[in-house]
């Protein structure tokens, strides 16, 4: 699924330095779909006859997709790239999508919506962490 994401990357026509090509393409990736995944669910949300005791749910929803959306969007710019910008923007990201991620498995019971928002947000928050990791 990180086809065009990884061709992007390896078109840049500058060194990309010692980072991991393969885990900043795969956090780009999870980054944009839990992006995508976290609006859809919050709109999901607002559809249900609940929707007053989802008001956090949507909350949490709508920051993470924010967070994400602009994490993949820092991180598919490389030109002069500022490595300490890049690991706060990334820790936010973790942040954002274990809080999503926490709040939307306590509605999966319920709502399968929220439950496969949790699991978009364990992967980009998986591969946010393995990305910080590789960073050094």
């Amino acid at each position: 699924m990180t086809h065009h994401v990884s061709s992007m990357l390896e078109t840049y026509p500058k060194d990309l330095g010692d980072i991991d090509q393969q885990k900043l393409a795969e956090c780009i990736e999870a980054c944009f779909e839990c992006a995508q995944t976290c609006t859809a669910c919050a709109d999901a949300c607002l559809a249900e006859d609940m929707v007053a005791q989802l008001s956090t749910c949507i909350r949490k929803n709508l920051d993470c997709a924010d967070i994400c959306a602009t994490t993949g969007r820092v991180l598919s710019r490389q030109t002069g790239n500022n490595a300490e910008v890049t690991r706060v923007v990334l820790e936010a990201c973790r942040a954002a999508c274990k809080a999503c991620g926490d709040e939307c498995a306590q509605h999966a019971g319920e709502h399968e919506h929220c439950r496969v928002c949790a699991e978009a947000c364990r992967r980009c928050e998986a591969a946010c962490a393995d990305l910080i990791s590789s960073l050094g």
